[in-house]
């Protein structure tokens, strides 16, 4: 496959952005590739690079893109929007019926603020159950990942695993001790923990973990989670950047039927566009300011193109509520080929899903936690995802993220999807057999 001006841009890019991308998973170097490919446009369920390749793919901006790329019904919107001003500063109706709807899908939130981020509002989150509880720690998971807001970064997922590295540089020592972190899914160490501290003011977590490889959580530990942060007055936050409206319409506290105290919800809410959310019972959210005295503002909070774009597609969502469990039923069926394939190569690898996500971990071992996560076998996915590349398939640039299905991809996506696992898996066999 030619990508020789992905290349080019890569090398240019180099000398004005550090390491040459915005992101880092988006270099490609824990793939052991050279450079990224540069994507030009997407539809559907395609991407299309600069060099004019196109990809099948199993990224979807990182969960929000469960209509697929581009959706008619939600640019449509967009257009509408954008005819209509770009960004006032100033409140709009559309905001109050994004808050609107958001409420009518999660009964466990009374009131919601917006923000342009996931990362911002898992921080407002916690700043506000500080203020709630008027206590100081935070509880967090390894290997989950709340964005790069200082106290959220200690011990966290996604690009900070995929290069290696549990903590980022430039935390303050006071900020490391006032976040406590436990294993996943370890109730044991939750319990005495909660049994010892009681400077606990939030406990925040990703009840679906998607930023060490998807993992799937046990209902109990989820149940005594609400539990006990009831018994001590501690608030319970659902970080659902990627679950929310993913999983299921009400997010993973739908699906699991355990309402937390906050939730933070991320781009999905937007239609893919910068926007993020956090919201809960209303003793709570009443602390925020102009009502309370807990501050969090921006400019582009509920910026009307994003509001727009989440009004449509959740609309879309809501009213065909079927998409989910025809999702479910698509991916389960490309798991149990996947599944199948791993038999037939005798890999070592092992797959988890859930709703329109999975992880092939490769690994004979079940992954269930951060420590499993990393003992994975890092050469096999390189080979995965190069074969996959090289075959029109972009996965994850990175072991430690999820695949997304969307509403899209179509049955000769699926074959296509099926053919490249195959593909790579006999390249694995004989490179690693």
């Amino acid at each position: 496959m030619n990508t020789k001006k992905s290349g080019e841009i890569f090398e240019r890019s180099q000398k004005s952005i550090p390491g040459g991308v915005n992101s880092p998973v988006r270099a490609f170097k824990s793939v052991d590739r050279q450079y990224p490919i540069f994507i030009e446009k997407a539809k559907g369920s395609r991407l299309y690079d600069v060099d004019g390749n196109e990809y099948v793919d199993c990224i979807g901006s990182w969960g929000p893109m469960l209509l697929g790329h581009n959706n008619e019904k939600v640019l449509d919107a967009v257009k509408k929007s954008l005819d209509e001003g770009t960004s006032f500063g100033l409140p709009t109706k559309k905001e109050v019926e994004l808050a609107e709807l958001i409420k009518n899908c999660y009964p466990s939130i009374d009131k919601v603020r917006l923000t342009t981020s996931g990362t911002e509002a898992a921080m407002a989150a916690v700043r506000l159950a500080r203020a709630y509880t008027q206590k100081n720690k935070i509880v967090k998971f390894e290997g989950c990942y709340h964005g790069h807001s200082d106290s959220l970064m200690v011990k966290a997922g996604s690009g900070l695993l995929t290069f290696g590295h549990q903590d980022s540089n430039g935390i303050t020592e006071g900020v490391m001790k006032d976040t406590v972190t436990l294993p996943f899914g370890n109730r044991e160490k939750l319990i005495e923990l909660l049994n010892t501290e009681d400077d606990i003011a939030c406990i925040i977590l990703e009840p679906v973990p998607a930023n060490m490889g998807l993992v799937i959580p046990e209902k109990s530990f989820l149940e005594i989670l609400r539990e006990k942060c009831t018994e001590k007055n501690i608030v319970l936050i659902f970080d659902e950047v990627i679950s929310g409206f993913r999983v299921s319409l009400g997010g993973a506290q739908e699906l699991y039927n355990i309402n937390p105290d906050l939730t933070v919800l991320g781009k999905i809410i937007g239609g893919g566009f910068p926007v993020g959310a956090f919201g809960g019972k209303k003793e709570i959210m009443n602390m925020v300011a102009p009502v309370g005295n807990v501050y969090h503002a921006g400019t582009l909070s509920g910026n009307p193109v994003s509001v727009s774009a989440g009004l449509e597609t959740i609309n879309i969502l809501k009213e065909n509520r079927e998409i989910y469990d025809i999702l479910e039923k698509r991916t389960k069926k490309l798991v149990g080929k996947i599944e199948e394939l791993i038999e037939k190569y005798s890999i070592k690898a092992t797959v988890n899903h859930i709703g329109s996500l999975y992880t092939i971990f490769f690994s004979d071992k079940k992954v269930e936690n951060l420590e499993d996560a990393m003992a994975t076998d890092d050469k096999a996915y390189n080979i995965y995802f190069s074969t996959m590349l090289e075959d029109g398939i972009i996965v994850p640039p990175s072991k430690y993220e999820a695949h997304f299905i969307s509403w899209a991809h179509n049955e000769e996506d699926f074959e296509k999807l099926t053919a490249g696992v195959e593909k790579s898996f006999a390249a694995i066999s004989g490179n690693l057999g």
